[in-house]
């Protein structure tokens, strides 16, 4: 079955008893990650428990197809529900899934797989939304707005509450990496932890707390091409691919950037220094992006930046509907950014 976004967070907690293979893909790998730790979690607390929790390996289980099967139909010698785990899943699995599938063992052992951006045409996703004892959870890239109320559900469950515009700054510098988001928030809470019950967080403590990296290391490709940089998109952009940092993650935390930007130019175009342009936006610039992205305010006109925003939304959709390489086509599209700075320049 295919489990529709609004109903993601309720079938985390409490998922439906049918369910004994669940399927997290999508572009934004640290949301797979945390979300497929969330599920397991309703099965065992403990997830390095070794009588309860297998972990095996696409690879494991093409040179012995039966594995899965025995697997899964194994009792924990310990008692209590067992958990099998297969990470970094391809459409190869796709085989050993249908025959599980077919002839389930009795027990209540649950499999939960994880994945990539899989596409509509994956025979692993098909498998999982159209039968009835699993379930297929896709996991994309959450806009600010989506990742304002996961800041504030997190920050809940640890008894605070968050201002408005505390908010705003957090989700705009966190959006694109759920990992990262999940982190700060976290230590966010951490240092938040002698404030009193409902004592809410505030622009001075989230940037207190907040790392320089987490707010500037998604951004670093799209300042480097505003900045007309190429050598800088260039390096900026092979660090984060090696670190497993997802295209779209990067080409809608650009989409953000430009935006911003393009609001500051339409400021000046009115009237306005550069300097009151950057300091008039919401939720506030970063103190120490200031400088930058006043600088950019100088350099760009609303057509170039239009370009720019057009170019970037088309990258995005070409990530979804092409088969050439994510990473390619993220690329491209920043290395054409740099030239219409240069232009503007």
């Amino acid at each position: 079955m295919k489990i529709q976004p609004k109903n993601v967070e309720g079938f985390l907690k409490r998922p439906a008893p049918q369910v004994r293979a669940a399927l997290f893909y999508g572009p934004d790998s640290g949301l797979v990650r945390e979300r497929a730790a969330q599920l397991c979690r309703t099965v065992v607390e403990d997830l390095s428990d070794p009588f309860r929790v297998t972990e095996l390996k696409s690879d494991q289980i093409a040179a012995d197809p039966a594995r899965l099967h025995d697997e899964m139909a194994a009792i924990a010698l310990t008692g209590g529900r067992r958990l099998v785990r297969i990470r970094d899943a391809e459409d190869a699995l796709a085989a050993a899934l249908g025959r599980l599938l077919k002839d389930l063992p009795a027990g209540d052992s649950l499999l939960v797989v994880e994945a990539g951006d899989l596409g509509k045409a994956s025979k692993l996703r098909a498998l999982a939304e159209e039968a009835d004892s699993a379930a297929a959870i896709a996991c994309y890239v959450e806009g600010e707005e989506e990742l304002a109320g996961t800041i504030a559900r997190i920050l809940g469950e640890h008894g605070l509450a968050i201002d408005p515009d505390a908010r705003a700054w957090l989700a705009g510098n966190l959006v694109g990496d759920r990992v990262m988001a999940r982190n700060e928030i976290d230590k966010l809470a951490l240092y938040m932890g002698s404030a009193p019950k409902g004592a809410k967080v505030t622009l001075e403590d989230v940037r207190a707390v907040v790392g320089d990296s987490a707010a500037l290391e998604l951004e670093e490709p799209a300042l480097a091409a505003a900045d007309g940089d190429m050598a800088a998109v260039d390096r900026s952009l092979r660090r984060l691919f090696a670190e497993g940092t997802a295209s779209v993650a990067l080409l809608r935390t650009a989409q953000r950037h430009f935006q911003r930007l393009h609001i500051a130019v339409a400021h000046v175009a009115r009237g306005q220094t550069p300097q009151q342009a950057v300091k008039s936006l919401r939720p506030p610039v970063f103190f120490k992006m200031e400088a930058q992205l006043t600088a950019q305010a100088r350099r760009w006109t609303l057509p170039l930046l239009q370009q720019a925003l057009t170019r970037l939304l088309e990258a995005e959709a070409d990530c979804k509907r092409t088969n050439m390489p994510d990473e390619t086509i993220c690329a491209r599209a920043f290395f054409q950014l740099a030239q219409l700075a240069r232009r503007g320049g």
